[in-house]
């Protein structure tokens, strides 16, 4: 929730990063119906190293200048699609056994529900920045605190 609420802090326009978490978030989806469908696509070591992505976006998010930090600029699909994919790779090891238990019927009903509640998770990442408290803080700090959140991130992944 907290890298999510900094991405919507980061631009005026909620549609990217909607679509970027939707995104990052059918692509973890994908990946774990291999379980449902019997087979295994990563090996649970390997998924540590998507922690590289948050990594890479949080330096080149550093190297930026202040002064080259328009005013919430905004963000890309494709960095909150890769982030979302690296902080949830995790997830697939968790998805892809669930997915493999589930008859068809319970696995569109998973399905469902997830994406449900992803919506919802972004209402609530796009209404946390738009606290006052909370804005001001983001504007005052965001582009100092984004770029190391997001390496934090990496390094956490990276870790376990």
């Amino acid at each position: 929730m907290f890298v999510l609420t900094l991405f919507f802090s980061q631009t005026p326009r909620r549609w990217p990063v909607v679509f970027g978490q939707y995104l990052g978030f059918t692509a973890l989806i994908a990946i774990s119906l291999a379980g449902f469908f019997g087979g295994r696509i990563l090996l649970h070591e390997w998924i540590r190293f998507f922690g590289l992505v948050p990594i890479a976006i949080g330096i080149k998010k550093l190297l930026v200048k202040p002064d080259d930090h328009p005013k919430r600029a905004g963000v890309s699909v494709l960095d909150v699609a890769l982030v979302t994919f690296a902080n949830g790779g995790d997830n697939i090891g968790i998805y892809a056994p669930l997915f493999a238990i589930s008859a068809a019927a319970q696995l569109i009903e998973l399905l469902a529900v997830f994406y449900l509640l992803l919506g919802v998770w972004c209402v609530a990442g796009y209404f946390i920045p738009r606290h006052r408290a909370v804005a001001n803080a983001l504007q005052r700090r965001g582009h100092w605190l984004v770029p190391w959140v997001l390496i934090g991130l990496g390094l956490y992944i990276l870790s376990n």
